[in-house]
């Protein structure tokens, strides 16, 4: 494992294009120095505009963004994993990085220092991790059919929870925690009693037909939206007296194309969301009115991840292929990867259906 720190930062400058760039149909401003494979996770900091990416060149790697009318930002460093990395997690004060992935290996990484720690491990490769601060540990989601709880101090887990199959996506809404599995189905755990119970509340079968690609958690944790390989979202809550309130819709599709939706966000303030898709594009979408929002023009390659930073003035988005088609379609000499930021004015974003903000932009 190896750091790199001072040496190999570089700052931005914002690649706008006229007619935008066949990766950047949107003339969005470019991070410098990508990672040299498939972006794997897009993940901002809860306090500050460091934006942290996983990638299965396997590293992990942070970036300093300033916000402003030309986005501004500088590479800060990265560590390197034993195999790609698929996931990662800032803790809540912004001081650590936990990330994990094909290596098996849960690595907690102190940005006041230049080595990560190992802090656990699976029996297979990890896809989900998340920091609960309320829980003060980590919690992984392994191929390998399991939960694990880590404190972090220890290399064995606090807790282990024992899955009927292997964990596809997560997503973390505390106490809600959503865990869609390979038999497409949904575990609901209520984490403030978790102690008392390792059972899920509520297993809910996946509303969509195929497989699951993503899940994100409604920000009220009354419920979540699912999106799958087959260009279709579920809205779904969790309690069966607001069943009348679920809905699905079919997107990302062109003719009889139909694409994957590789990851779902939530906006923190208006609480409407991004689907981004292998078509090349990202839309924001009101669930609440149940319209899009605004339509975005496709990229030559998939948006494979994607986030809002903190206040959700901008939306980071990797565009890179994300495997869909198998490695027979991966050309590495034409496949590069990007990382782009798109600022997000409150048009584009803002509810039609009357909601009020949850919270301010700092």
């Amino acid at each position: 494992t190896q750091s790199t720190w001072g040496s190999w930062i570089r700052f931005l400058s914002p690649k706008m294009f006229a007619g935008g760039a066949a990766h950047n149909r949107n003339k969005d401003f470019e991070l410098v120095s990508p990672p040299n494979d498939g972006v794997s996770s897009i993940n901002w900091s809860p306090t500050s505009n460091l934006l942290c990416a996983t990638s299965w060149d396997n590293t992990v790697r942070i970036w300093d963004v300033s916000p402003g009318p030309n986005i501004q930002s500088m590479a800060k460093a990265q560590i390197t994993h034993e195999a790609p990395v698929l996931c990662a997690s800032w803790k809540g004060d912004g001081s650590t990085v936990f990330s994990a992935g094909c290596d098996k290996v849960v690595k907690a990484w102190s940005l006041a220092s230049p080595q990560p720690m190992n802090i656990g491990q699976h029996d297979a490769p990890i896809k989900c991790i998340f920091w609960v601060e309320q829980m003060n540990c980590v919690i992984t989601g392994s191929w390998d059919r399991t939960l694990k709880f880590w404190s972090g101090t220890s290399p064995a887990p606090i807790a282990t929870l024992a899955l009927p199959e292997r964990v596809y996506a997560m997503d973390l809404n505390y106490p809600l925690l959503v865990v869609a599995t390979a038999d497409r189905n949904i575990l609901v755990y209520n984490l403030s009693t978790i102690q008392h119970s390792q059972q899920p509340f509520k297993v809910i079968p996946s509303p969509l037909k195929n497989q699951t690609r993503c899940i994100a958690a409604f920000p009220d944790g009354t419920g979540f939206a699912l999106g799958s390989i087959e260009g279709r979202v579920a809205v779904h809550h969790i309690e069966d007296r607001d069943s009348a309130k679920n809905f699905a819709f079919k997107c990302h599709r062109e003719n009889n194309e139909i694409f994957a939706i590789n990851s779902i966000n939530f906006h923190p303030q208006w609480g409407t969301f991004a689907t981004s898709s292998s078509d090349g594009s990202f839309n924001f979408w009101d669930k609440d009115s149940k319209q899009r929002l605004k339509q975005f023009p496709r990229c030559n390659l998939p948006v494979s991840a994607a986030s809002f930073n903190r206040d959700g003035s901008i939306f980071g988005y990797a565009v890179s292929y994300d495997w869909s088609k198998g490695h027979e379609h991966y050309n590495p000499q034409t496949m590069k990867n990007y990382i782009l930021l798109h600022p997000v004015p409150e048009s584009e974003i803002k509810s039609r259906a009357g909601v009020k903000p949850v919270g301010r932009r700092r």
